[in-house]
């Protein structure tokens, strides 16, 4: 299966997920859209990643209105399509959802609970009725119209829109080295100290969990 990483941000790619599309034998090509504009068809599953920027900067960015393009051509083709915080963020304001910020900046584990429709779904269903999950972020999604939500924390967590294309605020494809890399300036919450402690103790036990879920999104985008 040929899949196809939007990355708006060499900190912030597939990382952990490369490695199991790797074992798995598919193939990943990344694509960075700031600099390669409108990504090619022809992909199997998409997943599209977080990055420092926003929705609502489309000046600053003017790539961000060939991602919302391609978010709805996706979405409308049927192609099994994944979106990580920003990239969950782009698919929201891509299909008529409010985009902003959280009012406060989350930085580390939050407690999330899965829906009862969470529970049932084949990606996110995979998960924990409950389970803490890694955030890093200022702003925020509603559901689209349509979209249901399947996993609520401080922020809404996640949501499904039709039957191939999921939206996810946490991050379940981190790495140590890179998260570290985004908390090294004052303005985050915490510290690179405080999340380091943080990872020590919880990331083994959370990328088994992203494992999991990148598995069965694969596995969905397989069944076509």
């Amino acid at each position: 299966m040929r899949v196809l990483a939007v990355i708006h941000s060499y900190e912030a790619g597939p990382e952990l997920f490369s490695e199991v599309l790797a074992e798995d034998g598919h193939e990943l090509v990344v694509w960075d859209i700031r600099t390669q504009g409108t990504p090619p068809p022809g992909f199997d599953a998409v997943m599209v990643f977080g990055g420092d920027q926003n929705v609502g900067e489309e000046i600053e960015h003017p790539w961000l209105h060939e991602e919302y393009d391609a978010l709805r051509r996706w979405v409308e083709g049927g192609t099994p399509l994944l979106g990580v915080c920003l990239g969950g963020q782009t698919l929201a304001h891509a299909l008529g959802a409010t985009v902003g910020p959280a009012g406060e900046t989350l930085a580390g584990f939050y407690d999330t609970t899965l829906t009862d429709a969470g529970t049932a779904d084949p990606v996110l269903g995979v998960l924990p009725q409950r389970f803490e999950a890694f955030n890093a972020n200022a702003y925020t999604f509603e559901a689209p119209p349509g979209a249901t939500p399947l996993a609520e924390g401080p922020v809404l967590q996640a949501f499904r829109i039709g039957e191939k294309a999921w939206a996810l605020q946490f991050h379940p494809e981190i790495r140590r080295e890179h998260v570290l890399t985004w908390f090294e300036d004052d303005s985050t919450p915490r510290t690179p100290e405080e999340i380091s402690a943080l990872l020590d103790e919880k990331l083994d036990a959370w990328q088994e969990l992203g494992r999991k879920l990148c598995r069965a999104f694969l596995a969905e985008a397989l069944r076509g």
